[in-house]
């Protein structure tokens, strides 16, 4: 059943034609704040975790929480509702620490064997994404990056461990033929674009002579958005964008409608499509979504506008015939096919903590861009007075303010908060807290659930 490119379509062992769609396992084994409710980058929190609970009751909660968070029965949700891959994202961490750099820990895939293994019984492939490495790739917390400098590109010692890893990830699943390949670098920013090209030269040739059968799936610069780095076209390989929607941003506006000054409708969805998709179509090459979707509000009004756009994504996809990774199956009600019960163990200890993060809007996913308006307004003045032509790398001067101040220096600010709530439980507590994400501990979003359904039927 192993996968293969074939033109611009992904094929099986037999030659049939296989369309990859499914969803992305966000804040699984990389965990994001939006998703748990944590403030800041992973690592970070993970060290203030520690520092209340200690190390081996540390480990009880984390633990328990990657054997909670996907199970059986999530498994089979996803075959229920039609889908035939998910999307793996993982953080280097699990493998390699920073104080022993080259040196693997094989029990870092012990879950992830799991997963695949639940998923592959299920018939449904997986794609392994790397999406916290070395050294941080990207400028933002989801590559646990507790800064706005991704080091990944200016420095050799990262680059030689990100091979090194993927060479023992290779290695581990060359002969897995329901591994549909790997997506060895989430959503890289090099801000100059001169490093990622040749980087990604050199680790197609050290993946293929470990394993060269499985698909590469490679993210464009910019946050899989620039695919004018790539000097060729590799064998078996399929090049992803990410194609998230403008007005299904927190921050975005009604659709269809103005999202700041821009008019966004189905014509501006496709148009955009196709922006990010040139370079596939040009090339002749398979075209896959590796992320998108928008996040829900809790009203209904505006919820039904985010399920419009989702909808006409979908009927844009299926037009072009592009497979898809919806971003995210699980988290604690922003986005999620399913979400962590508001009276559940989880948000009844951390229900008001989430709240404040979003009263300041210190999760970048999260933000509408508005909140503690009164105190940021005057900064964002300042600047555009002050730097009216500073543009810094990737989204410019509006996103860089808030990114420094609300999603670094505010979201760390609060990871004392967060972690003291873990502080006065005994063991059970702690369990119940990771057991909050089971998925009999959550609520469907079944609307979002039925219209996947139908889309894949």
């Amino acid at each position: 059943m192993t996968l293969r490119v074939s033109g611009s379509r992904l094929v099986a062992a037999d030659g049939a034609p296989v369309r990859l769609r499914g969803v992305g396992l966000g804040g699984w084994m990389n965990m994001e704040n939006f998703i748990t409710g944590y403030p800041a980058n992973e690592s970070a929190m993970r060290d203030a975790v520690r520092g209340v609970l200690g190390e081996e009751r540390q480990q009880l909660f984390f633990d328990r929480l990657l054997t909670r968070f996907f199970g059986p029965a999530d498994a089979d949700l996803l075959a229920q509702t039609g889908m035939n891959c998910v999307r793996i994202p993982v953080n280097y961490r699990h493998w390699e620490s920073d104080d022993r750099p080259m040196e693997i820990n094989q029990d870092g895939f012990r879950h992830l064997d799991r997963v695949i293994g639940l998923l592959a019984e299920r018939r449904i492939y997986s794609v392994i994404d790397l999406h916290a490495l070395p050294g941080s790739q990207n400028q933002h917390w989801h590559s646990d990056n507790p800064t706005h400098v991704a080091n990944f590109w200016r420095h050799r010692h990262f680059q030689d461990r990100a091979v090194h890893l993927w060479e023992a990830i290779a290695d581990h699943y060359k002969d897995n033929p329901w591994v549909a390949g790997y997506n060895p670098i989430n959503e890289p920013g090099d801000v100059e674009g001169r490093v990622v090209g040749p980087f990604y030269d050199r680790l197609v040739k050290a993946l293929r002579a470990v394993d060269p059968g499985h698909v590469l799936f490679l993210d464009g610069n910019t946050y899989s958005t620039d695919f004018s780095i790539f000097r060729e076209v590799y064998e078996n390989t399929v090049f992803v964008c990410h194609d998230y929607a403008l007005a299904g941003f927190a921050h975005g506006g009604p659709y269809p409608g103005y999202t700041r000054g821009e008019w966004v409708d189905r014509g501006h969805l496709e148009r955009a499509f196709e922006k990010r998709t040139a370079f596939q179509r040009e090339t002749g090459t398979p075209l896959w979504v590796g992320e998108f979707g928008p996040v829900y509000t809790g009203d209904p009004e505006v919820d039904e506008q985010r399920y419009r756009i989702l909808s006409d994504q979908l009927e844009i996809f299926d037009g072009y015939d592009a497979g898809w990774s919806l971003w995210t199956y699980k988290d604690v009600g922003l986005q999620g096919l399913v979400h962590a019960a508001p009276d559940g163990a989880y948000l009844r200890r951390f229900g008001d903590f989430v709240a404040r993060k979003k009263a300041l809007g210190a999760d970048r996913w999260g933000s509408t861009m508005e909140e503690a308006g009164d105190v940021l307004a005057p900064l964002h003045r300042l600047i555009e007075e002050e730097f009216p032509r500073w543009e810094p790398y990737p989204w410019g001067a509006r996103y860089q303010v808030d990114d420094l101040i609300r999603h670094i220096l505010i979201a760390q600010a609060l990871l004392p908060e967060y972690a003291e709530l873990f502080g006065g439980l005994d063991d059970d507590e702690v369990t119940a807290l990771a057991d909050s994400f089971s998925l009999e501990n959550c609520v469907r979003r079944d609307p979002l659930i039925g219209l996947l359904s139908d889309n894949l039927a």
